[in-house]
């Protein structure tokens, strides 16, 4: 729990009282209570302020295109880095609706892939350097960097290495006659960083991100579950997906998949290893 002498250093007055909420696995999250109103407050304890850059630069690139909490303040108190958000009371909302907004996110485009800064202050590092090549940047800045991360864990081996290598072959292939777009992507879109709030408007939360293929959000949308056939459908009418999407699910996922490995261990290797054999016992259609 946080001292008062911590609290005090926060740009608040009034405080009446703290409690300890859920905020993932990496940040110790509380609520703080004013006089006046209520504030979710994220801390990395010895980490420098720098460390919540990313995500603060993540909302502000969504918020044009999506609700997401206001940012009310950040820095570093007794070493530890802090992130200071608006409230928000969450309610129920329409699964069409979460589409139609995620959507929009993907309408925000860039020249290039990538993003103007790296972040590597978090357990997995994002090298996030601008490249022309979709299939350069999703190589070489991340399935890469996770495999050899994984290595470093002893949780690689030569049957990946081999599978990962015939991925990336495909992967080149497609992308050498299949044009994308860079899009802004949320970077971890499952369903414990969506929401809505009291209104029916769909939140997005915990943003990791960069611009990239549409289709790796969406591939993530489907790891997990939590998302409905309404959702997949009002995203589509909006903003259409290339023919043969499904096919290319596991590419994305595998990406996912390996980061929970060096995250979790080898609870997570067998889905992987069978995401792995998935993609390439498939066919995949490169049709525009």
């Amino acid at each position: 729990m946080l001292t008062k002498s911590w609290l005090a250093q926060l740009p608040l007055s009034e405080i009446k009282r703290v409690a300890v909420v859920s905020g993932g696995d990496i940040n110790q999250a509380y609520r703080i209570d004013t006089v006046q109103q209520h504030y979710f407050l994220k801390v990395q304890a010895q980490q420098q302020s720098a460390f919540f850059e990313h995500e603060q630069e993540g909302l502000k690139l969504l918020a044009p295109a999506v609700r997401v909490p206001q940012i009310i303040a950040s820095g570093e108190i007794a070493g530890d880095a802090y992130l200071l958000l608006e409230w928000l009371d969450l309610g129920q909302g329409d699964d069409a609706d979460l589409g139609r907004a995620v959507a929009r996110v993907h309408q925000q485009h860039a020249a290039q892939f990538g993003l103007a800064h790296d972040f590597i202050a978090g357990k997995l590092p994002k090298y996030n350097h601008w490249q022309n090549s979709w299939a350069d940047f999703y190589i070489e800045q991340r399935l890469m960097v996770l495999a050899d991360l994984a290595r470093r864990n002893h949780y690689w081996n030569d049957s990946r290495q081999q599978k990962l290598q015939q991925l990336c072959q495909r992967i080149r292939a497609y992308f050498a006659t299949v044009p994308v777009t860079p899009s802004l992507l949320h970077g971890d879109l499952w369903a414990g960083n969506v929401n809505f709030l009291q209104d029916g408007t769909p939140v997005l939360l915990d943003p990791d991100v960069f611009y990239g293929d549409r289709e790796m959000d969406l591939a993530m949308t489907q790891l997990f579950g939590g998302f409905s056939a309404a959702f997949y459908q009002a995203y589509n009418e909006v903003y259409p997906l290339r023919p043969n999407y499904e096919q290319r699910v596991a590419w994305y996922q595998t990406y996912y998949l390996m980061a929970h490995l060096n995250l979790f261990g080898e609870t997570y290797g067998s889905a992987l290893d069978r995401t792995l054999r998935q993609q390439l016992q498939s066919e995949c259609s490169c049709e525009l």
